[in-house]
């Protein structure tokens, strides 16, 4: 069954009219006509299926059938901080891959030492929205705008924090501290590592220095491992 992303949906409204993009879209390419059902998404938690009651290539209209709200909702929350890669295609790869796995939020971050002093986050969430809708996520990560990385740190996070860093210095693994069913905060910083100075600003605001194993891991690769560490862990 063909899946729109749908976030102005209301749930307690029985007809949904899809824009010009999405109606073309379904109406020229997918040649779906009167009757046909399709299922929405509104990136909130909310699975619903339609039947088209006018397959009208500029405003088609839809009839809601069904309602599911919090559809597969996750028991943890995982916020990940990264540093924008210098090639955004690995950027986006983890965006994607991230986002089919299971994550909640995306920060990024301006370090010392980032190749990147700059994303725009437009393209960015397109291709998160390509991800929920192939992988079937009710939810879509919240995507913020790049940081200063000392400014990050002065933000309130209500939850376990982790800065995973290449100094040779004490660290534990998430398996050792992970507290299921929780919210985690992990920070993955630039291909030149965070600076020792930006290490001790974590330490002192709660962050707990984690290795994510013995290998030296690009960027992207990080922030997927911890990714899937977290949802491994929380089965």
């Amino acid at each position: 069954m063909h899946l729109f992303y749908t976030p102005d949906i209301a749930p307690t409204h029985p007809q949904y009219f899809l824009n010009e993009e999405e109606s073309k879209h379904a109406v020229r390419v997918l040649r779906l006509e009167v009757g046909s059902e399709v299922q929405l998404i509104d990136g909130k938690g909310g699975l619903y299926t339609a039947q088209i009651k006018d397959a009208h290539p500029k405003r088609t209209i839809l009839q809601i059938t069904n309602v599911i709200t919090g559809y597969n909702k996750r028991d943890h929350y995982l916020h990940i901080a990264i540093a924008p890669t210098k090639n955004l295609d690995r950027l986006e790869w983890f965006l994607e891959k991230a986002t089919e796995i299971g994550i909640d939020e995306i920060s990024l971050i301006i370090c010392n030492r980032s190749e990147r002093k700059e994303a725009k986050t437009e393209r960015l969430n397109k291709i998160i929205t390509a991800a929920i809708k192939q992988s079937l996520k009710a939810y879509h990560p919240v995507l913020n705008e790049p940081v200063s990385f000392n400014k990050f740190l002065t933000q309130p996070f209500d939850g376990q924090k982790f800065i995973a860093h290449c100094e040779d210095s004490e660290k534990t693994s998430l398996s050792a501290e992970i507290e299921k069913q929780g919210k985690y905060l992990i920070l993955i910083g630039p291909e030149g590592d965070f600076s020792p100075a930006e290490i001790d600003g974590a330490l002192q605001n709660g962050y707990k220095a984690i290795t994510l194993g013995d290998s030296r891991l690009r960027i992207e690769t990080a922030a997927l491992e911890a990714c899937f560490e977290v949802n491994f862990l929380n089965r």
